[in-house]
């Protein structure tokens, strides 16, 4: 009779169960390799995006971002006045930038829309030289962030400087094209209100569905703006199905965020402490806020990307 074989039981390790966040996505974006999710609920997400708004780069890049920022607000500002005087000759566009920008800035909205007035009405050096500054200091704003949305993104090499300036130069232009967009749409509403009120625009009621206009205008254009800055500023092909709706869900937030924010300025009390320089301050800190809220939402939607990846490939292994 042939021996009898034994065979040994094969130890089989126990699966581990990676949380929220943990999961690696591929780097041209196909379905990452499998791993089982179904610990990872809302509950483990929350954490995990928790534990990265605590970590020390991410806070590094939005001061960084920060500070860009306010270097190119008000280039921004005088380019989009010009622009509404010079090239539109359009007085309802001029109001109109005024106005969107009182809505966007947190504090002192006048004494800052004042000031960028007197520019816009200076030489013609004067507003070269704030296109100059508008393209440098943009490069200065999606530098650090294309960093931060790579890391988010598991991308390990960034562009080169050459290819961020590039696509820092295109970025500006699309949204300062996204801008004038929103402008001319909500002047464009008003010449159209004022030909049914028969040219009555000091009503109330032309007042209120203009300004709710105005409003709703500037709010597209706010998810407009995170949704470029997600879908494009990442070194890697992002499919626009995964940061959409985080871009329409920070800019709902961003908006309520800011309301938030000026309630609480009277008890930061920034002019105590910093005089004459708490507009600036005050601007900073809500630069600083929405930059943190931009890098929330990127983990936000890698996250999800990677575990509806990973689940469409546990089905198909299943198959």
């Amino acid at each position: 009779m042939p021996p009898e074989i034994s065979i040994a039981p094969r130890s089989v390790a126990p699966a581990t169960v990676p949380e929220a966040g943990d999961e690696k996505i591929a780097t041209n974006l196909v379905a990452a390799p499998a791993h089982p999710v179904h610990a990872s609920g809302t509950w483990g997400q929350v954490k995990a995006l928790g534990l990265y708004m605590t970590k020390t780069e991410v806070h590094t890049y939005a001061f960084s971002v920060a500070a860009q920022v306010i270097l190119s607000l008000f280039p921004f500002i005088v380019l989009m006045l010009t622009l509404s005087q010079k090239v539109f000759h359009s007085a309802k566009m001029f109001d109109v930038v005024g106005e969107m920008m009182t809505h966007f800035l947190p504090n002192n909205q006048d004494f800052v829309m004042r000031n960028m007035r007197v520019l816009a009405y200076a030489h013609t050096k004067t507003k070269l030289v704030s296109v100059v500054m508008l393209f440098i200091t943009a490069t200065g704003v999606f530098l650090p962030l294309e960093v931060a949305l790579n890391s988010v993104w598991g991308v390990r090499k960034n562009r080169s400087y050459l290819q961020n300036q590039v696509v820092s130069i295109g970025l500006a232009v699309g949204v300062a094209a996204l801008a004038m967009s929103s402008v001319a749409l909500s002047a464009g509403q008003r010449t159209v209100m004022s030909w049914i009120f028969f040219g009555h625009t000091d009503g109330m009621v032309f007042n209120f569905i203009a300004h709710i206009f105005m409003k709703l205008c500037a709010t597209i254009a706010s998810i407009g703006l995170f949704f470029l800055i997600y879908w494009v500023l990442p070194n890697r092909k992002i499919p626009a199905r995964a940061v959409l709706p985080t871009a329409i869900i920070v800019g709902l937030l961003w908006e309520g965020a800011k309301y938030l924010y000026v309630l609480a300025l009277p008890h930061l009390d920034f002019r105590s402490v910093y005089g004459p320089f708490e507009v600036s301050v005050s601007l900073i800190m809500w630069a600083f806020i929405s930059g943190l809220l931009l890098l929330a939402g990127a983990y936000v939607s890698a996250t999800r990307q990677a575990l509806r990846e990973t689940r469409a490939d546990e089905i198909a292994e299943q198959r």
